[in-house]
């Protein structure tokens, strides 16, 4: 991976973290599946006339976007809306011993020894955080939360062939196309009248809404995809989600006043330990 990658990958959590963390509050008006939608909707609302369309990748787009976006944000921000943040920036770090599985069986991007065994530290990790007195009862939140970080590793799994054939904005653009109008309809059957929320929620909840949407989504995921677009998932995912943590818990501290327990901090420690030893694997030395 050159440095000029690495640097672009260093930015998409920087902006990701403290974007997850901030989305907590605005679901205080929004629900969780609407905000997304929103999100998504205004991306695609300043990208999509810049970018012609992608024919011929119409079908591969959607089918992306429903597992990476449509399913993905509706499961993990459900997750995040009945857990702590501070929770939840440590516990989505298993999209990187997710995203090496899959990868692995995918795309036949092969792990090491040492790979597989910090997907096992990681997961130990995870055990230990659950333990933790802020999430006693909260199971739901912490399998949904877990359960789409599974979700969009498989999504970007299948994102990658597409990085490589469309502009990164492009990808950014169409996935959000598609993603955004489905999600809002998908809230407006499970939580009722979304024109409501709409009209109801507070200038804090639309201003976090917009960050989302008009500067979160484009600059974040432009830079992940054009990464994505030349190197192997399993090299970038541990970049662009290891920063996370920081960000999320220092916003989540100094922003939500949250108070991390413990049992969050050794378990985190612990799934961070694992990613690094995803991350520095030696050339020949191959799982086969």
């Amino acid at each position: 991976m050159t440095i000029k990658d690495t640097l672009i990958a260093s930015l998409v959590p920087i902006f990701l973290g403290f974007g997850f963390v901030i989305a907590k509050p605005a679901m205080i008006d929004f629900p969780p599946i609407l905000l997304m939608g929103l999100r998504f909707t205004f991306a695609a609302s300043i990208l999509i006339w810049w970018f012609p369309i992608p024919k011929g990748y119409l079908l591969r787009i959607f089918i992306a976007s429903l597992v990476a976006n449509t399913i993905q944000y509706s499961v993990t921000y459900s997750g995040l809306n009945l857990i702590d943040a501070s929770a939840a920036v440590l516990l989505v770090q298993t999209e990187v011993p997710f995203g090496v599985l899959f990868a692995y069986f995918m795309l036949k991007e092969k792990p090491n020894i040492r790979s597989l065994f910090g997907i096992l530290v990681a997961f130990v990790g995870v055990y230990i955080l659950t333990g933790s007195p802020s999430l006693e009862g909260k199971f739901l939140g912490i399998f949904l939360t877990i359960l789409g970080s599974g979700i969009w590793a498989l999504g970007q799994v299948l994102v990658k062939p597409l990085s490589k054939e469309l502009k990164p904005l492009a990808l950014v653009a169409w996935l959000a196309l598609f993603s955004g109008p489905i999600l809002i309809l998908l809230s407006n059957i499970l939580d009722g009248n979304s024109i409501d929320y709409i009209k109801s929620a507070s200038t804090n909840s639309w201003l976090i809404a917009i960050y989302l949407g008009f500067f979160m989504q484009p600059v974040t995921y432009g830079c992940f995809y054009y990464v994505l677009k030349n190197n192997p998932l399993y090299k970038v995912l541990p970049i662009v989600t290891m920063g996370i943590p920081l960000t999320g818990l220092l916003a989540a501290i100094l922003l939500l006043g949250e108070s991390p327990t413990n049992e969050l901090y050794l378990g985190g420690v612990i799934i961070l330990l694992g990613v690094v030893l995803i991350i520095y694997t030696k050339k020949g030395k191959n799982f086969n």
